[in-house]
């Protein structure tokens, strides 16, 4: 499996994306040649007569609306046209390649590079990847710039569990951020499983240490254990009863739409079970949660 797909059908995928993106490096350099038609490059200095009023912005801005092409795309996409006369471009060799290696000065040594293509590890084929043209001019690219790139970004760098930990406990620290994470329900939900989880453990652990003979602190111990637990317990209670009291009044004269009236009752079914959950544990001893509950808890 690859993803999501089978080997096969990711291969029939990456076919088939590969010409999708032969056809677009092909439409790339005829949006880069049009407009290097309507406006040619210039030396350093130099000034077409074409230039004569407006200057080559306002005329790739004129371009730009009447193609229906972003002002920065079209002027990319004209300079690396000129990087790249029709008889040195490479088949098969995406746009993206060629606008990274048009940053290399020398003519000669540009359109040689492009032909010479370095040995792919992964695949043990000699071809160009985003990654290995970029090392070639020495560049790495721009970091990350909208959100979502910065997510992506931040999700790449943490992929290992103990770095994800250490990162998620930092950010945690600030209050603004804990807050804002609990306001996601999945997020609350694993940071509660986890600390239920947390104490079972290590109550399960400090049991094993008081299996065999009993040392003469030990009924200590699990004295206050107990009563830790059961401030806990109470407090959560508290502080769910004093949110509530602080909150509910100040809904009066304030209806609700049908979904958020929906969304209070999911809630409150919650709770309810919740609250079930919390005496069945106290007068019996017993804290395993069915899979229903567990369903309503994650609001399944």
């Amino acid at each position: 499996m690859v993803g999501n797909v089978s080997m096969d059908r990711y291969e029939q995928i990456v076919e088939r994306l590969r010409e999708a993106v032969e056809k677009l490096s092909k439409s790339s350099f005829i949006i880069g040649d049009g407009a290097l038609e309507v406006v040619p490059m210039q030396d350093h200095g130099g000034r077409s007569v074409r230039d004569d009023l407006f200057g080559v912005s306002a005329w790739l801005h004129r371009l730009s609306e009447d193609v229906n092409v972003p002002y920065n795309t079209l002027k990319s996409y004209r300079w690396v046209a000129s990087r790249w006369p029709e008889q040195h471009r490479c088949s098969g060799i995406a746009f993206s390649t060629h606008q990274t290696l048009a940053a290399i000065s020398d003519d000669e040594e540009r359109w040689a590079a492009i032909k010479n293509p370095p040995l792919d590890e992964r695949t043990g084929k000699r071809r160009w990847t985003p990654e290995t043209s970029r090392q070639r001019v020495g560049y790495h690219g721009p970091g990350p710039e909208t959100a979502q790139e910065k997510i992506e970004a931040v999700h790449d760098l943490v992929a290992d569990e103990q770095v994800a930990a250490q990162v998620a406990t930092d950010l945690l620290r600030r209050p603004s951020v804990a807050f804002k994470a609990m306001t996601d329900d999945t997020a609350r939900h694993q940071v509660n499983h986890a600390q239920v989880e947390q104490s079972r453990q290590l109550r399960e652990a400090h049991e094993q240490q008081l299996e065999g003979a009993e040392e003469p602190f030990e009924p200590t111990v699990r004295r206050i254990n107990h009563a830790l637990e059961f401030l806990d317990l109470v407090g959560a209670c508290q502080r769910f009863v004093a949110a509530t009291g602080r909150i509910v009044p100040s809904l009066r004269e304030r209806p609700f739409t049908d979904d958020e009236r929906d969304t209070v009752h999911r809630n409150v079914d919650r709770v309810r079970a919740t609250c079930e959950w919390i005496l069945t544990a106290v007068d019996t001893g017993q804290v395993d949660v069915d899979e229903e509950l567990a369903k309503l808890l994650r609001s399944e």
